[in-house]
Parts: C-alpha cells; sequence; structure tokens
C-alpha cells in the first residue's frame, strides 16, 4: 500500500524490494527473498494482486538474490549503495527483524516499511474462528514515529477472548487501521520488548485491547466469576479423585 504522492519518488529512484516474493515490488532491480524467482507472486493463489508497483518488471533472475534474510549474514550490497529499501509485509513473518532492520538501514538511503497493526494481528477470525490475526505471523509490531517496537506473538492472546477482538472489529478496520508503515530516511529505531511471566503477559495483552477497544465491564466481572467458579469445581473434583484413589 503505497501513497499516491510516492509514485513519482519511487520512480526518480532505484529501489530494492527485501522479501518482496509473495507480491514483489516490480520497480525495484533487486529483490532478496528465501524463495526462487520462477515462484513470485503468491498472492495470486488467494485471488490478490500477484505483484505491484506498475505492470513491467525492472529486476531478473540475475537480480533475484535467494537468501535466508535472517541467516546473520550481511546483505550483499555495500554500504547506502541502495537509493531506497521497501519491505512489506516481512518483518511480522520472520525469526529476526532487528537484524533485518538493521540491514536495512546499512545498505539503503532511506526506504519503507509496511506491516499489519497490532489492531489488525490481535483480531480473531481472521484466519481462524478462535486465532487471533494470522498462524504464520510471529511479532506484534507497533510504529510510533520513526520507532518500530516488536513484541513476540505470546500464544497466550489466542487462550482467552479478552486478550483479543472479536471478528467483527476486524471487519470494522479501515484500510489504514489494518496496516502501519514508516517512511525512514538514513535510520530508524528498532527495539525489542520482552514480557517476562505469565501474570505479566496477561496484564500487558488485557491493558491493550481495553486501551483500543474496551470490553464492558459486566462481562469482565462476569467472566472472572465463572472461572472462580470453575476453579472451586475442579478442585473439588480433583479431591473427590484423590480419595477414591486413596490418596
Amino acid at each position: 500500500m503505497f501513497e499516491p504522492n510516492a509514485q513519482k519518488l519511487l520512480a526518480e529512484l532505484k529501489p530494492s524490494d527485501v522479501g518482496g516474493w509473495a507480491c514483489p515490488f516490480n520497480r525495484a532491480n533487486w529483490i532478496m527473498d528465501a524463495e526462487p524467482y520462477e515462484t513470485r507472486g503468491f498472492y495470486r493463489v488467494f485471488g490478490s494482486a500477484p505483484s505491484q508497483g506498475g505492470e513491467k518488471e525492472w529486476f531478473g533472475p540475475a537480480t533475484w538474490v535467494r537468501r535466508d534474510i535472517c541467516s546473520r549474514e550481511p546483505f550483499p550490497f555495500a554500504d547506502k549503495s541502495i537509493d531506497f529499501a521497501i519491505c512489506s509485509h516481512t518483518l511480522e513473518d520472520i525469526r529476526d527483524p532487528l537484524w533485518v532492520c538493521s540491514e536495512l538501514m546499512r545498505v539503503a538511503k532511506r526506504g519503507y516499511i509496511e506491516v499489519p497493526s497490532r489492531e489488525w494481528e490481535t483480531c480473531r477470525g481472521v484466519e481462524r474462528p478462535n486465532l487471533a490475526g494470522l498462524s504464520h505471523h510471529r511479532w506484534l509490531i507497533e510504529i510510533a514515529g520513526n520507532h518500530v517496537r516488536f513484541q513476540m506473538k505470546y500464544h497466550m492472546l489466542h487462550s482467552h477472548w479478552s486478550f483479543s477482538f472479536p471478528a467483527a472489529h476486524a471487519r470494522r478496520l479501515r484500510p489504514e487501521q489494518a496496516v502501519q508503515w514508516l517512511w525512514w530516511d538514513k535510520t530508524f529505531e528498532c527495539t525489542e520488548t520482552i514480557i517476562n511471566g505469565l501474570a505479566e503477559q496477561e496484564r500487558e495483552l488485557t491493558q491493550f485491547v481495553q486501551r483500543v477497544r474496551p470490553y464492558p465491564a459486566w462481562r469482565i466481572t462476569l467472566d472472572r466469576r465463572a472461572r472462580g467458579v470453575r476453579s472451586l469445581a475442579n478442585r473439588a473434583i480433583g479431591k473427590c479423585i484423590r480419595l477414591i484413589n486413596g490418596r
């Protein structure tokens, strides 16, 4: 998703696309991805656009660099040798986005990053009824100013409705709410937020949901009481089983 006023800028540059296999940016002179050139345009499989940035491909087999971009091997480009680096809907998929961000800043003078918004990634029903976001996404990402913040997509997110939004919320999001983007020049900041302990993870996930789209207090209170009743019942059943077994 590129802003219309950016098309003139991109036409004057020699850009590269990092992780562009599924929907390559055709104006890029170089593409770097783990998948082969011959299988590019994967998005056509489910009826989406197989490419963007015009009909003509400015890259070819010789300028399609196939490699693991998280291998901790420097990208095969000299410092600031790329006019413009595009990394769209890739960082949320990969195991080491901080490394990729550092290499983007090293090899490129400026660039564009696009990722799913954390709000969209926290919605259930996009792929499966009780699954938040997409199953292959590893990170919850937030962009504020020039700062890209990564947080592990803890599995707890899928375990209870209070940690995520209903499917109806995803359908109400405008396109500009479903994604986040950053136009960067020279450098940008990227960090990982690490949350230790189940209680802290639960608190952080709940706070995000309540900050964006609060559930009514009565629903949260009712659920808390119901869980308390279930806990008492489970303990009682466990005690009965132990008595029967003579423990």
